[in-house]
């Protein structure tokens, strides 16, 4: 790759290819790093928000999938459950959505190159990045979206410690027609499983835990649920983790985090898509206006109210005094649950 591109994105995933798709639009010269074939399947709710569909859309993109007309919460004596006022979201298969931003991608003759990078360099001009062919690719700004645990992050030094109890995402399909239209969120004291219609018949089903266990004994904390599951799984499980991502900051020079590797709070809201649409529309302008430095401050701003949301439920999730009683509060307040989800969640 002879030409200085403006901008190298490092990882193929949703976060790198919106982030390309968007520099693209913006009139910027953009190139992929991705080793894996697409689409690449991962540990996920695939639950896109309303605002996640919507901004896809923005992009040209229009997957495939099942509506979602709101969140239910149900734990084994109450359910609350809160529609979306506008728009629906949208259930989609992670393998579906990663295949639509790939074909928008090409469409843009957008190029992606099948390599490995191992590290980056700058200087005052440009980044290189060594790949494991040898290769030299070498743009003025580089995207790390190179997920959860980034080895472009981790090489920059902008990992921090994570704090609190680590949890775990495990995902598997099953091949049951879905009994709502709704993501449904069942609540035991140690996981959360999330029940997302994927298609006319198929629902995923997503745990998150504090706990290290093989996924069958996990779902053993939900009988409900287990009851509902009549058919054999119907995928591998797959899973992800730790979750919690501490990062010192998004921006080293002209490398620019995006995506999970810009750090990760936790799944709970279900709004990881969302984040990284947002995050790839902050990092493309600050690259466009050539202030690279103003991106940290952008991508703090756009994602403010998902840390805080987050982070705050997570806390009353894990404190054992109010953890038993999410569900029954929402059930009794179910004014300020939509409104939750529909002030903080869509």
């Amino acid at each position: 790759m002879s030409e200085l591109l403006d901008l190298l994105v490092v990882g193929g995933g949703p976060a790198g290819l919106a982030t390309a798709i968007r520099a693209a639009g913006a009139g910027l010269s953009v190139a992929v790093a991705e080793p894996r074939p697409l689409p690449v399947d991962k540990a996920c709710g695939e639950g896109l928000m309303p605002g996640a569909v919507q901004a896809l859309a923005g992009l040209g993109i229009t997957p495939v999938g099942q509506p979602l007309r709101g969140i239910r919460y149900v734990d084994p004596r109450h359910e609350a459950e809160a529609r979306f006022t506008g728009a629906p979201g949208l259930g989609v298969r992670r393998t579906e959505l990663h295949r639509a931003l790939a074909d928008r991608a090409s469409r843009l003759g957008i190029p992606v190159t099948p390599l490995k990078v191992t590290e980056v360099h700058q200087d005052a001009r440009s980044v290189t990045a060594a790949t494991t062919t040898g290769e030299l690719l070498r743009a003025r700004h580089l995207a790390a979206a190179d997920g959860l645990h980034s080895p472009i992050r981790r090489q920059l030094g902008l990992a921090a410690e994570a704090l609190g109890v680590p949890r775990y995402g495990l995902r598997r399909h099953y091949p049951v027609a879905p009994w709502t239209d709704c993501v449904e969120v069942h609540w035991s004291p140690h996981a959360e499983a999330y029940v997302t219609p994927v298609a006319p018949d198929r629902i995923g089903v997503a745990l998150l835990t504090d706990r290290r266990a093989p996924y069958q004994d996990q779902l053993a904390a939900f009988p409900a649920l287990r009851e509902r599951l009549t058919a054999p799984a119907s995928s591998a499980v797959r899973g992800a983790g730790p979750l919690r991502q501490r990062v010192r900051a998004r921006v080293a020079g002209r490398v620019l985090l995006v995506g999970d590797a810009a750090g990760y709070v936790d799944a709970l809201t279900g709004e990881g898509v969302s984040l990284a649409l947002s995050g790839a529309e902050a990092l493309v302008a600050a690259v466009r206006a050539g202030r690279p430095a103003s991106y940290e401050r952008a991508w703090r701003r756009v994602t403010r109210r998902h840390r805080l949301l987050t982070a705050a439920l997570l806390g009353l999730r894990g404190h054992p005094l109010t953890a038993p009683h999410l569900v029954a509060s929402a059930a009794r307040l179910p004014g300020v649950f939509g409104g939750i989800v529909n002030h903080c969640l869509v």
